[in-house]
């Protein structure tokens, strides 16, 4: 048998940046084994309250919008600031198999080799809004680990990826430039939740392109009420070309004075609390389902309700409604 885990050492370890004692942590907190998350939730528990602050910065765009690129040339530059930097991102799993390719490392081969650098690819497995069921746990674990800034790059499959703006400081939508009616193809809610539209792959023959591209967004962006943890002139859209690393200091310069209006008007510490409440809730919720799947008689009574509702002898409103009476 495996010699038992030492959590305090673990977490000695992570405070003090070791990059397998963060691996090892997040895989311990994605297993789905019950003691592996009896472990987890202590280990976090210790780790809470550790006064590390990584600015967290999600990502999200449709795919072939060029995601890897911009964070490997983006990442790249930052940590030739000096930064250190955390990558978690999250890859589409399988419906069928629950299997997920996991394939960032290979597209980011540079900044994979950078010492001051971390990427760590997960499955979303069955989670929707774009993000795996502990990427919230992983953040954590990249921000007591001592990360300056942690991106949270989605799976990128459509418009219900807004879940990664209530676990990130700042949301980036990144979008491609396109022509005629490229703003159909953006929906009002992730819009809305978008701190800054980054249109990418402004080089070669697509800077045109991409010029007007970013005009259409910017004159969106005006018609949107403004939000009150917004200064002037945000959310805003930039034009930025990560293959030739072109616009990206300014796009960070921007990101850093957003950051900092909202921490001197107190807009970063209310919406971190927020947060952790609605990360506190959502734990609440899972739990209670996890407790009522786990229940042979509620099991049985839902599979028996299942039927009767897929044949039409019941609603499925009513079906429910009759289950969760018998839990009070």
């Amino acid at each position: 048998m495996p010699a038992p885990l030492d959590l305090e050492d673990l977490a000695t370890r992570l405070r003090a940046g070791e990059r397998r004692a963060l691996a090892r942590a997040i895989t311990l907190v994605e297993s789905a084994r019950a003691d592996h998350r009896a472990q987890a939730i202590t280990l976090l528990d210790r780790l809470a309250g550790h006064g590390r602050e990584a600015l967290r910065i999600g990502l999200s765009g449709t795919p072939g919008v060029g995601k890897s690129t911009f964070i490997e040339s983006f990442g790249l530059m930052l940590t030739g600031l000096g930064l250190r930097v955390a990558v978690l991102a999250v890859d589409p799993s399988s419906t069928r198999s629950g299997g997920s390719i996991l394939g960032d490392k290979t597209r980011m081969e540079f900044l994979t080799r950078d010492p001051n650098a971390f990427i760590r690819p997960s499955p979303s497995q069955t989670e929707l809004g774009g993000v795996g069921r502990r990427s919230r746990e992983a953040v954590a674990l990249c921000e007591a680990a001592g990360f300056d800034v942690v991106l949270i790059e989605t799976v990128g499959v459509g418009q219900s990826e807004t879940l990664v703006a209530q676990m990130s400081d700042l949301f980036m939508l990144l979008m491609a430039p396109a022509g005629g009616d490229e703003l159909q193809g953006v929906k009002r809610g992730i819009m809305e939740s978008a701190d800054m539209i980054l249109v990418n792959k402004a080089d070669g023959d697509l800077k045109p392109a991409a010029m007007r591209t970013c005009a259409d967004y910017a004159g969106a962006l005006r018609l949107l009420r403004k939000r009150a943890e917004d200064p002037d002139g945000f959310p805003k859209a930039m034009m930025v070309s990560a293959l030739e690393v072109q616009g990206l200091e300014a796009a960070w310069a921007e990101m850093q004075t957003l950051a900092a209006w909202r921490k001197a008007e107190g807009h970063w510490a209310t919406r971190r609390s927020e947060q952790a409440r609605g990360w506190f809730e959502a734990e609440v919720r899972a739990g209670l389902l996890a407790r009522l799947t786990a229940d042979p008689a509620v099991a049985a009574e839902v599979a028996r309700l299942g039927e009767a509702v897929a044949s039409g002898e019941h609603a499925p409103g009513a079906a429910a409604a009759e289950v969760l009476g018998r839990l009070g």
